[in-house]
């Protein structure tokens, strides 16, 4: 490690930059996500590859430079003080993201996303500021990979999906698990105590980023928590704003409901002008008995499962017989 103190070293902007570039990638995702989400585009962008992959990466390059920060703040000597101050506005902003999100969707609030996994690895971290490195890496490695081996129903409970290693995850906008995450994390500090050691960190200080975007970037990148905590409920007020004076959601959610229940229909009832009255007819009294809410809830309870079979009996009934009488009625 060097001889500089983490206090006395100098600020290095590339690292900034690169927070701010994944501030921005953040954003982007979170504004698709928000016009998928109220029906302005129709597509889902967790359902997309590539878009998985592009929020995957925005993740990882937080989490990874959660490890790098750790070390550059800290060194081989830990400055409990700053590291506590920290700690405490990113749990604090950790725990606001939950109670908004609880406020904005219960089944699906955000109870251990990308803040809540920073201050967890970052208290975690400090075991591996002097460990051998060797064997940070090794652990590293064992913690990406393990869910490849290793995954157990247990995990996809919310009691326990914190730690990885489930089947299927449990439903949340956000979910940032120790494994496979707090390797990314390790890794953050293996190579930030190489690039240390090695004098990497002194070139990295050259660039100064005097650039306009570079400076826009690295301002974003320094403000990247109060960013990531007001960013989303902004867009979404807005958008909201917007498709509460276009009616677009309501028009898209009656489109992606038609679509669906026929695709779904017509694989049990290849019979078009039925599945068309059939689903035209659920659609009518989804919205009569205004059944959204329930309808899209991620988990519905029997109660309301029997409620919803009752409705769609009733509809192919009532189809069914509209369909045998006409021909008399001709």
């Amino acid at each position: 490690m060097t001889s500089i103190s983490p206090a006395s070293r100098p600020r290095i902007a590339a690292i900034d930059v690169a927070r701010g570039v994944a501030i921005v990638a953040m954003i982007i995702y979170h504004f698709s996500w928000d016009l998928a989400f109220l029906g302005f585009v129709n597509f889902d962008p967790t359902q997309s590859l590539p878009w998985v992959i592009f929020q995957k990466l925005i993740v990882g390059t937080f989490i990874f430079l959660t490890g790098v920060s750790l070390v550059l703040g800290h060194g081989e000597t830990i400055r409990w003080r700053p590291f506590w101050r920290r700690f405490a506005i990113i749990l604090g902003a950790a725990l606001l993201i939950s109670a908004g999100t609880y406020a904005f969707n219960p089944g699906t609030f955000v109870y251990f996303g990308v803040l809540h996994a920073i201050a967890l690895f970052s208290l975690m971290g400090l075991a591996f500021l002097t460990t051998p490195l060797a064997l940070v890496i090794e652990l590293a490695v064992i913690l990406i990979g393990l869910q490849l081996f290793i995954q157990s129903p247990l995990f996809g409970e919310k009691l326990w999906s914190w730690i990885g290693l489930w089947d299927a995850p449990p439903p949340s906008e956000d979910l940032v698990p120790i494994f496979p995450w707090f390797g990314v994390a390790l890794l953050g500090i293996a190579a930030t105590r190489w690039a240390i050691s090695s004098g990497v960190t002194d070139r990295l200080a050259q660039f100064k980023g005097t650039s306009a975007p570079s400076r826009a970037l690295a301002k974003l990148g320094r403000w990247s928590l109060v960013i990531y905590v007001l960013h989303q409920p902004i867009l979404i007020g807005i958008l909201m704003g917007l498709a509460s004076l276009t009616g677009i959601s309501e028009t898209r959610r009656a489109e992606n409901f038609l679509s669906s229940c026929q695709s779904s229909c017509l694989q049990s009832a290849p019979d078009a002008a039925y599945c068309t009255a059939y689903c035209a007819c659920t659609l009518d009294r989804i919205e009569a008995d205004t059944l959204w809410p329930m309808l899209e809830a991620p988990q519905r309870t029997p109660e309301q499962d029997i409620a919803l079979s009752d409705l769609t009996n009733q509809c192919a009934a009532e189809v069914l017989d509209e369909m045998l009488l006409a021909p008399e009625a001709e």
